[in-house]
């Protein structure tokens, strides 16, 4: 058991040097670009909602 744990774990550290990692202005990039694209998707979804509850209120009443 002992052996296999050791075995993953080294195969796991060669694996992880293959991986080409983003830079800092690549990661800070992606980051923002993720933060507006879901404050947009929550505008949007929160726009939505309140749309759809104004119109089953109509309704209803």
């Amino acid at each position: 058991m002992k052996d296999k744990v050791v075995k993953y774990i080294k195969e796991t550290v060669v694996e992880l040097k293959k991986v080409t990692w983003p830079s800092k202005q690549e990661l800070i990039g992606s980051t923002i670009v993720t933060i507006f694209v879901s404050l947009v998707l929550a505008i949007f979804i929160f726009l939505v909602d309140q749309g759809l509850s104004n119109l089953m209120a109509l309704v209803l009443s």
